[in-house]
């Protein structure tokens, strides 16, 4: 059985905080493509841990 990875959990305004800050990324920064790939990681992360 493979170990489901820890989701971190951040606070309200740390997330909104964040939100801001890549708001004013463009859409093709390697930042935005980042996170978008991260959000993915974390959903699986989350589904991993509800099995």
């Amino acid at each position: 059985m493979a170990a489901c990875p820890p989701v971190v959990e951040y606070s309200r305004g740390f997330q909104a905080q964040a939100a801001e800050e890549l708001a004013m990324l463009p859409d093709e920064s390697a930042i935005v493509q980042m996170m978008r790939d991260y959000a993915v990681i974390r959903d699986q992360a989350q589904a991993c841990g509800s099995l």
